[in-house]
C-alpha cells in the first residue's frame, strides 16, 4: 500500500475533572496541624517557621504540568506582591517523577524566591487533601483553610486567556488582610495528577514491559521525549508511572491522544486513537498499581533520529539571526529569508520546521517564493508551503514518486508568529529537508484550498457558519485535508459533490480544537474527477460561553492574529494524469539560434484530434493541430522557436484543456505549462 505517510503526536498534555479520591477531601475550615519537608536545596521548613505571618499559601506544583508551568511566574509575582504584606508563600512538589534539580530548574526559570518543598511521600498533599498541580490552599493566621483551589481564571484545558478576569487568590488575600470573610472559598483546581507514590504492592499479569511500553510508543512517545513539543517524557517507566492518573484521565475524557474527526466518514493513515484493548490494557495496568514486569518481555522499540520526527535530514537551514521576543504585547508575524542556492528544482520527500524556542513559538510555516519578483504574494504561505509547525501538526512525509517540488532560484521563507509569555525570550527555528532523486519523480504534490475570507462573525453568536468552495477542472488525487480556525472555530466539515451528483463527507471534525492543528492523512488516495467541488462548512463560537474566545463582545473577521478568525481548508492534492518521467518536450538546437521543439501528448482517453496552444500562437485552442494519434496513441508535433519563456497547453478535440503532464512547471491562475527554450531571461 502506498499512502501519504503522517507522524502525529499523541501528547498527554493535563487532567481537568472531578476531584478523585486520593485521600481526605479539602476541607475549607480545617485547622492544619504543622508539617516538615525539605526543599530542594536541602533546607529543611516546617510550618511553624511562618506562624507569624498573617496568612500561608501553599502552592502544589509539579514541574512538567504545563498549567503549573504556566503559573509558576504568576506565583512568584503574588509572592512580591504580598510578600510586605506579611503572607508567606511555600511551593510543594509531591510528584515522585520529579527530581530535587528539576524542581530547581522550575524555581529558576519561574523566578521563584519562596521554598519549594519535596513531599517524597504524599504526607503533606494527604494532609491537606491535594489532588493537583496547581493547587492552592491560603491558610489565615490561626492555620485554618479559608480558600482552596485555582489561582485565577487565565488558563483552563484547551484555552488561555490573554488576562486573568477572575483572581481568586489574590481576592481571598485581600479579604482576610481587611478580616473579612473570603468571597470565594472554593474553585475547583485545574491541572495535572499529582504523581502520587502507591502504597500498595503491584499486581496482575498486565505489566509496563509487555503491554504498556508498546502502546506508549506507538502513540505517544513520538512527541513525549527528549527536545519534543510533550511537557514531559514517556519513554522509560519510572516517567510513565508518574503520569499515570493523569494519563487514565485524558483517555476516558477522549482528550488523548488527539484525534478530532468523525469516526463515521473517511479512513486516516493517521489515525492515531487508541483500541478499546489497548484502552483496557492501560486501564487494568493502572488499577493493578502499574506493575512493571520483566525486563525480557520488553519489545523492541522505536528509533527516532535525534532532533527529527523525519528522516536525517540532507540539508538544515536556519533562521538568518536570532529573534528577540519581547516580554509582553502583541508581536506581528515575523518572516526570516533564507537564499538556499538551489540553482536546480529540488524535490522533497520530507520536510520539518523546529522551533528554537518552543515556549513562545506558537507556529511556523516555511514556503518557498519563486523567482521573478522581490516580495511575497499573501497567498503563497499557503500555497507555496513546504511545512508548518502547530501543536499536533506532523512534519510532512510525500509518498514514493509524488514528492513537493522547490522551483531552482527559489527563497525559502519561514513566516513565525510568536506569542510572548511574560519574560524576554529569543529563538531561532530551523528547516529539516531531506530530497528525493528527481528521476523517481511521477508527480508533484500542491496545495488546493477553499477559503473564505469575506465573512463577519457577530457579537456573542454562538454558531455561525461560513462557507467555502473549490472546483477541480482535473482529474485529481487527494491525500491529505486540513482545516484551519482560530479560537473562536467549533466545527469544520469537507464534503465532495461529485459531477456525476454523488456527495461524500471526506472529513467531518465536530468540535474543533485550534491547539491541536491536525492534518488528516488518507490512508489512500482519493480520485477526484474533473468537475468536483469541494464545500467546506465552517461553524464559529463567539459567545462567553466559549472559554477560549478572547472577546465575545467583538464583531470578528479575517486576520493574522488569533483573537481574529480564519477559514481555510487546505487540501494536498496532485494531478491523476502527471506522470514526470514523461519528461519535457524535447529540444534541437538549429543553426539559426532557434530550436526546434517536439511536444508529444498522450490523452488519458482516447480523443479523434489534439491541438497545441500557447503563447506562440495566440493560444487559438484549434491553431495547431497534432500528427496523431500512433498506434501507442500519441500526438506530436514540431514547432521552432526563439530562445524565450513559452506557455501552452493541449486541447482535446479542439474543446478540452490540458497542461502538459510530463511538465512540472506550471504558472498563472490558469495553470498553464511553461516551457523555457535555451537559456533566455
Amino acid at each position: 500500500m502506498k499512502s501519504l505517510s503522517w507522524c502525529v503526536c499523541s501528547v498527554v498534555i493535563l487532567a481537568v475533572g472531578a476531584i478523585a479520591a486520593f485521600g481526605t477531601e479539602p476541607r475549607v475550615g480545617a485547622k492544619i496541624g504543622s508539617f516538615a519537608l525539605h526543599d530542594y536545596r536541602g533546607a529543611n521548613h516546617s510550618l511553624d517557621e511562618w506562624r507569624d505571618k498573617k496568612a500561608i499559601v501553599i502552592a502544589f506544583l509539579g514541574v512538567e504540568c504545563p498549567v503549573a508551568r504556566q503559573y509558576g511566574s504568576r506565583l512568584a509575582d503574588l509572592a512580591a506582591k504580598y510578600g510586605s504584606k506579611e503572607i508567606a508563600f511555600v511551593g510543594i512538589d509531591g510528584n515522585q517523577q520529579d527530581s530535587l534539580s528539576e524542581i530547581a530548574h522550575y524555581a529558576r526559570e519561574s523566578k521563584i524566591d519562596f521554598p519549594i518543598l519535596k513531599d517524597p511521600g504524599n504526607v503533606v498533599a494527604d494532609q491537606l487533601g491535594a489532588q493537583r498541580t496547581p493547587e492552592v490552599f491560603v491558610l489565615d493566621s490561626n492555620r485554618v483553610i479559608r480558600y482552596w483551589g485555582r489561582i485565577d481564571d487565565q488558563y483552563g484545558v484547551g484555552y488561555a486567556r490573554s488576562s486573568a478576569t477572575r483572581n481568586f487568590v489574590s481576592d481571598a488575600l485581600d479579604d482576610l488582610l481587611v478580616g473579612k470573610e473570603v468571597r470565594e472559598s472554593t474553585q475547583e483546581p485545574v491541572g495535572c495528577f499529582i504523581g502520587r507514590v502507591r502504597r500498595s504492592a503491584p499486581t496482575g499479569d498486565v505489566t509496563y514491559t509487555k503491554h504498556v511500553a508498546a502502546i506508549l510508543h506507538r502513540h505517544c512517545v513520538t512527541c513525549h521525549r527528549a527536545g519534543e513539543v510533550a511537557p514531559f517524557q514517556l519513554v522509560a517507566y519510572e516517567d510513565v508511572v508518574g503520569w499515570a492518573d493523569t494519563i487514565r484521565e485524558v483517555i476516558a475524557d477522549g482528550r488523548m491522544p488527539p484525534w478530532h474527526a468523525n469516526p463515521e466518514h473517511g479512513k486516516f493513515a493517521n489515525d492515531v486513537r487508541l483500541s478499546e484493548r489497548e484502552k483496557d490494557l492501560i486501564n487494568t495496568w493502572i488499577k493493578n498499581g502499574c506493575p512493571r514486569g520483566d525486563a525480557s518481555d520488553l519489545p523492541p522499540l522505536a528509533s527516532f533520529v535525534e532532533g527529527w520526527r523525519i528522516p536525517q535530514p540532507d540539508v538544515v537551514f536556519r533562521m538568518p539571526r536570532p529573534f528577540d521576543v519581547p516580554a509582553k504585547g502583541v508581536v506581528e508575524y515575523q518572516h526570516f529569508t533564507i537564499d538556499p542556492g538551489f540553482t536546480e528544482d529540488k524535490w522533497i520527500k520530507a520536510a520539518e520546521v523546529r522551533p528554537g524556542n518552543r515556549a513562545v513559538t506558537h507556529h511556523l510555516i516555511a514556503f518557498f517564493h519563486p523567482p521573478g519578483s522581490k516580495d511575497f504574494e499573501p497567498i503563497e504561505p499557503l500555497t507555496n508551503s513546504i511545512v508548518g509547525f502547530a501543536p499536533g501538526l506532523p512534519p510532512s512525509i510525500y509518498p514514493e514518486g509524488t514528492y513537493r517540488r522547490i522551483p531552482a532560484g527559489s527563497k525559502l521563507i519561514i513566516q513565525a508568529h510568536y506569542t510572548p509569555n511574560g519574560s524576554p525570550q529569543t529563538d531561532q527555528s530551523e528547516l529539516g529537508l531531506v530530497f528525493a532523486d528527481p528521476k523517481t519523480a511521477k508527480k508533484e504534490m500542491t496545495v488546493a484550498a477553499a477559503l473564505n475570507w469575506q465573512f463577519r462573525i457577530p457579537a456573542g453568536v454562538e454558531s455561525h457558519r461560513v462557507e467555502a468552495s473549490h472546483k477541480f477542472d482535473e482529474d485529481t488525487l487527494l491525500w491529505a485535508l486540513t482545516p484551519h480556525m482560530h479560537l473562536r472555530g467549533k466545527s469544520f466539515r469537507f464534503v465532495a459533490h461529485y459531477p456525476e451528483g454523488k456527495d461524500e463527507i471526506l472529513l467531518d471534525v465536530p468540535r474543533y480544537d485550534f491547539n491541536w492543528q491536525n492534518t488528516y492523512g488518507l490512508v489512500e488516495p482519493k480520485l477526484l474527477p474533473s468537475g468536483t467541488v469541494i464545500d467546506c462548512t465552517a461553524v464559529y463560537d463567539n459567545s462567553a460561553d466559549n472559554l477560549a474566545n478572547p472577546d465575545p463582545k467583538s464583531t470578528v473577521m479575517w486576520g493574522d492574529q488569533t483573537w481574529q478568525e480564519m477559514m481555510v481548508g487546505s487540501l494536498a492534492v496532485s494531478l491523476s494524469e502527471q506522470d514526470l518521467s514523461l519528461g519535457l518536450p524535447k529540444m534541437k538546437h538549429l543553426d539559426d539560434g532557434r530550436y526546434e521543439v517536439t511536444f508529444t501528448y498522450v490523452p488519458k482517453n482516447a480523443a479523434d484530434t489534439v491541438y497545441l496552444a500557447g503563447s506562440f500562437n495566440d493560444w487559438r485552442p484549434t491553431g495547431l493541430k497534432m500528427d496523431g494519434p500512433d498506434a501507442k496513441g500519441r500526438f506530436t508535433t514540431q514547432l521552432t522557436l526563439k530562445p524565450g519563456l513559452y506557455e501552452y497547453k493541449f486541447v482535446i478535440n479542439g474543446e478540452i484543456w490540458r497542461p502538459d503532464p510530463g511538465n512540472p512547471t506550471r504558472v498563472t491562475y490558469y495553470r498553464n505549462s511553461q516551457l523555457r527554450v535555451g537559456n533566455s531571461d
